[in-house]
């Protein structure tokens, strides 16, 4: 049986409260738990602490019998000192998407273009200038 370690939801509409459980990996989110470790209220301050509760002595043990806590709370025992987190790194996270850099090689293509046409517009006034001059006469 593959347990984890996770979350609970209970309370009321907009006004969560969750329970830290040990349950089969198999079983739905709110449903049948093997045993409750903890409380998380989100809706308390950070610095509170009832905001986590948690045993941190059961958590080890269930640890122990292989339990996969999820990402909040592998979160949650790495602050209780009960785990060590690795921090994730995904420097593809903040790449653009393929058709945004194909958007941003257009853009770029269409202002070197302007570049290229300001630049002669710049060149060419020095003749029509000179036109101007002589009908001018």
């Amino acid at each position: 049986m593959a347990l984890s370690i996770r979350l609970s939801r209970g309370g009321s509409k907009k006004r969560p409260y969750y329970r830290i459980v040990v349950a089969d990996a198999r079983s739905p989110r709110d449903g049948k738990f093997i045993e409750k470790l903890g409380n998380y209220n989100p809706l308390l301050a950070k610095d509170d602490e009832k905001r986590i509760v948690l045993d941190a002595e059961r958590a080890k043990h269930w640890l122990a019998m292989g339990a996969q806590p999820t990402d909040r709370v592998a979160r949650f025992l790495d602050v209780a000192g009960v785990k060590e987190r690795t921090a994730r790194n995904n420097p593809k996270k903040a790449e653009p998407g393929e058709k945004a850099k194909e958007r941003a090689e257009e853009r770029a293509e269409k202002a070197k273009a302007a570049e290229e046409a300001a630049a002669e517009a710049a060149n060419a006034p020095a003749p029509a200038a000179a036109d101007a001059e002589a009908s001018a006469e």
